[in-house]
């Protein structure tokens, strides 16, 4: 475990001032217990597919406590403890985190995530990490369960501890959940990020890639390169801001060229923007040439373009910055004209963003996709999706979108990972008691929620269709972005209300 995590904040004082927070200072937040374990999880390094670090970690830990585990054959944890005294009939509760999490950074950032810590530090109410994602998605519901393992002093009855693998990326993890693994009569599923909010239902999912075949050319003679960049977007996660308007840099990028490629003379050399499908694209470039006597108008262009997106997306991206950059050295090979107007009239075209909010549940978005990545390889144009629905069918016309525009184009589409929601159970017995806890110990009422982005609920009921389920977490701000934070006061709140909750489980009838 790392003992010091400098940190450097500045603040809008006209000095900076630099804040150095310790994991033990950390680990002194309340609850003590799961902010030990935090701080532990960041100082193991667990971005999707690359978990087995911290998943060793743990079952040592389990091991050295005598509490049985079970590995599967995807890589999934379950973690066994028995009853405490005079609870023993009651009916088997599984809690459920995810070991993965996403890895994104600023562009100035020097970080390994698979082989350097998250660096967490205190931030007034929150907990941040040093120009990266904080892993509090899902790292304080995994350290929630781990604090319950660990403690002799929180009543429940038999729990099963469930750690599945690889969920940012796939749901590797929930689709390898096998029939037979849990004994648990209900499952309370962690990953939310809404204090107050108790979600019983989630969208479902398919991933899309696109693939465009490129031709490649020598690089004229005459020319210029330059680098485009947009930056400074606010970024996000597609399941939970998809609708707040943020600007997508994939889509800003490919306006651009689509406006000005041809009136500049612009010879494309590569193209990339984003990271991951289910991340609302921070940052994109494109290297590209032009001809030397059109660089006045190209610097005019720019400044006119990001003019035009500041007015537009002044409220969502006041950070938002367009601007060029001269290379030294010329690429070797563009893309001939054919070539890049397909590329860039295909990014152009594709839907992106909130396709349709929800006729039955006021607020919350139906169908939506992110244009999450985009890139050129192996002569290749190629675009990562993740089109989200609360409706089989809402997903299926995207899909048909998507395919239309792919042949359009001349592209090859692949759909894959497809996974269904989780339809909302309103008589739900586990809800219902959540729902009392809650009111009972805040004196107000929950919100009822079906929340856009995917959770592998939906999932563990394809092999667990009696799995009474419900969703509680902390509030957790801009997740899968390196502005993510964690509300302190609001991990508290969930902390007591999961060990209320757990005390409440009823019997198990015969």
């Amino acid at each position: 475990m790392v003992n010091w995590r400098l940190s450097v904040t500045a603040q809008s004082a006209p000095e900076k001032v630099f804040i150095v927070t310790t994991t033990q200072e950390i680990s002194q937040l309340y609850p003590n217990a799961l902010w030990n374990w935090f701080a532990q999880i960041c100082a193991i390094p667990h971005p999707s597919k690359h978990e087995a670090k911290l998943s060793e970690h743990i079952q040592r830990w389990a091991a050295e406590k005598g509490l049985p585990v079970v590995v599967d054959h995807v890589g999934n944890l379950i973690i066994r403890k028995p009853a405490t005294a005079g609870m023993e009939n009651r009916k088997i509760v599984v809690i459920q985190a995810h070991l993965d999490m996403v890895p994104q950074k600023n562009a100035d950032k020097q970080h390994d995530f698979v082989l350097d810590a998250i660096e967490p530090r205190i931030d007034g109410e929150w907990v941040k990490a040093n120009g990266t994602t904080l892993g509090a998605d899902n790292g304080i519901g995994m350290a929630s369960a781990l604090a319950i393992l660990g403690a002799n002093d929180i009543p429940h009855g038999p729990l099963e501890v469930l750690l599945t693998v690889d969920e940012e990326a796939g749901m590797t993890g929930a689709f390898g959940l096998q029939a037979g693994m849990l004994n648990a009569d209900i499952l309370i599923n962690t990953d939310s990020e809404q204090e107050g909010e108790i979600y019983m239902g989630c969208a479902g999912g398919v991933d899309a890639e696109i693939r465009l075949p490129l031709e490649m050319e020598t690089v004229p003679s005459g020319l210029q390169a330059f680098t485009l960049y947009i930056s400074g977007l606010k970024g996000g996660h597609s399941g939970v801001n998809i609708h707040l308007g943020r600007g997508n840099a994939n889509k800003l990028l490919a306006r651009f060229m689509a406006g000005h490629a041809d009136e500049l003379g612009i010879r494309i050399s590569d193209i990339t923007g984003g990271t991951l499908r289910n991340a609302i694209p921070r940052e994109a470039q494109c290297q590209f040439l032009i001809p030397s006597a059109h660089i006045p108008l190209l610097t005019q262009r720019i400044a006119q373009y990001e003019q035009i997106l500041q007015a537009e997306l002044s409220q969502t991206e006041p950070s938002l910055k367009v601007r060029i950059e001269e290379n030294k050295s010329l690429p070797q090979q563009v893309l001939s004209l054919p070539s890049q107007q397909r590329w860039i009239h295909f990014l152009n075209a594709c839907p992106n963003g909130v396709i349709r909010m929800s006729d039955d549940i006021p607020g919350v978005t139906e169908t939506s996709l992110n244009l999450g990545v985009i890139s050129i390889e192996n002569g290749q144009g190629r675009a990562l999706c993740l089109i989200r629905s609360l409706i089989d069918t809402g997903r299926e016309q995207v899909e048909s979108m998507l395919t239309s525009l792919s042949a359009i184009a001349g592209a090859e589409i692949t759909l894959s990972g497809c996974y269904p929601g989780w339809k909302p159970d309103t008589s739900s017995p586990v809800m219902k008691i959540v729902k009392d806890t809650y009111e009972s110990i805040y004196h107000k009422e929950p919100d009822i929620m079906v929340i856009h982005a995917g959770l592998e609920c939906g999932l563990f009921k394809k092999h667990y269709p009696e799995l009474d389920m419900v969703s509680i977490g902390p509030t957790i701000r801009f997740p899968h972005g390196p502005d993510e934070m964690v509300n302190i006061k609001t991990v508290g709140q969930y902390w007591e209300l999961l060990l209320a909750v757990l005390a409440r489980i009823p019997e198990k009838t015969a």
